[in-house]
């Protein structure tokens, strides 16, 4: 399976060990959180500097829990997941939607409508994702920013073939050019929560920008 926005690719690179429908394996609710304390404190304090207070955020592939800064107040926090359970336990929502972005990456939002989009420790799982992260430049407003964070923990039967055989750097250069393939003028990688550390999960981030003009 080839991404359109990555023809150089390897032709099963999107490929899954489980073919079987997405909502299947999410149809049950998992009130789990998928990254210990230290890395989950190390997302808030990267939304906390990039998210503007007042802001109208989407938390894309979220869950029961987003991981925003508690006492940053913002216009509106739009979920999305695979599961309502989840998304509807999740306090921080005010509205939130299930969609699965392999089979539809539209997004029912409207252009330029969210300051900013956070995935976390999720990208792993997208079959199209330079076509959903198009989505998330087309939904962003001028200056906007996208921040996908990523571990190395993962449910391996879902994750794609092309994430399974790199490490955290190579994954950074990976999401850097989906970001770059989707228009994102301004991308950057950063190493949030060094691997080396022992006994703590480690963190990256790779973080775009839209133009504040006519390019994305």
């Amino acid at each position: 399976m080839t991404e359109d926005g990555l023809p150089e690719l390897p032709p099963r690179a999107f490929a899954k060990a489980d073919s079987s429908a997405d909502t299947i394996f999410y149809a049950e609710p998992r009130f789990v959180t998928h990254i210990d304390d230290s890395a989950i404190a190390a997302v808030t304090e990267l939304y906390r500097a990039l998210f503007p207070a007042g802001g109208t955020v989407l938390d894309l592939m979220s869950s029961w829990v987003s991981h925003l800064p508690e006492k940053v107040a913002y216009a509106e926090v739009i979920g999305h997941g695979m599961n309502a359970a989840e998304l509807a336990a999740n306090q921080r929502l005010d509205r939130w939607f299930v969609q699965d972005l392999n089979k539809d990456v539209r997004l029912p939002l409207g252009d330029a409508s969210v300051n900013a989009v956070g995935i976390c420790v999720s990208i792993q799982y997208l079959q199209r994702p330079v076509e959903v992260l198009r989505e998330v430049a087309r939904v962003l407003r001028p200056g906007g920013v996208v921040a996908i964070t990523f571990s190395n923990r993962c449910f391996p039967t879902k994750a794609v073939a092309i994430w399974q055989g790199l490490d955290g750097e190579d994954q950074c250069g990976l999401v850097s050019l989906y970001l770059q393939r989707a228009g994102f003028p301004s991308v950057e990688a950063l190493e949030l929560v060094p691997p080396e550390q022992w006994g703590r999960d480690p963190l990256w981030a790779v973080i775009g920008r839209k133009g504040e003009g006519n390019e994305s």
